[in-house]
């Protein structure tokens, strides 16, 4: 009996803190599949606990120049724990039909250095689920390159409209918010 006790401590710290998906924010639950990888994203292990910047993208998007201000944004808040997670989506006509030349843009165009999915619907009834949680508790993306700021706990402390940039005072407050909250 004794053996079964002290293996329980063991098991949760290899499971990084994080126990079971039942304990998971329902925003984290599913996987989404990694940009131009053969590897899926287990949004809950990859990201539970951490607060998180998410946002929808476009390769041929006007706003896509700031892949920079993200990367900059992820680089900054990298070392307290932020995550940075783009979903392109061509919900708005405006990404590329190839997912490796999503990755292109994204990777050697831009340097993106943060986590990128395939191509997701991010609107209406086909949304992904990430994308649908983040609409219950704020709203849905109006254009390409809108923002949402996440606190450790998973739920949305902000949203912002692609017009607003990632050096943004406002959006870096959030940022901040979400940085200081308790997992």
């Amino acid at each position: 009996m004794l053996m079964r006790w002290l293996a329980v401590p063991a098991l949760l710290a290899a499971m990084g803190g994080s126990a079971l998906a039942g304990e998971c924010a329902p925003l984290l639950q599913g996987s989404l599949p990694k940009l131009h990888a053969k590897e899926t994203i287990d949004l809950c292990q990859r990201f539970a606990g951490k607060p998180l910047v998410v946002v929808n993208t476009a390769s041929f998007c006007g706003f896509a120049p700031q892949f920079k201000g993200l990367e900059a944004l992820y680089q900054r808040y990298q070392g307290e724990g932020l995550e940075v997670i783009g979903v392109p989506s061509n919900d708005f006509k405006q990404e590329a039909k190839d997912g490796a030349e999503t990755a292109k843009v994204c990777y050697v165009n831009y340097g993106v250095t943060f986590t990128m999915t395939e191509p997701q619907h991010v609107r209406g009834a086909d949304a992904t689920h990430l994308f649908k949680v983040l609409a219950e508790q704020s709203s849905a993306p109006k254009w390409n390159f809108y923002k949402y700021v996440v606190d450790r706990q998973g739920r949305v402390i902000a949203n912002f409209s692609s017009l607003t940039k990632p050096d943004n005072a406002e959006f870096l407050q959030a940022v901040e918010q979400a940085l200081a909250s308790k997992p």
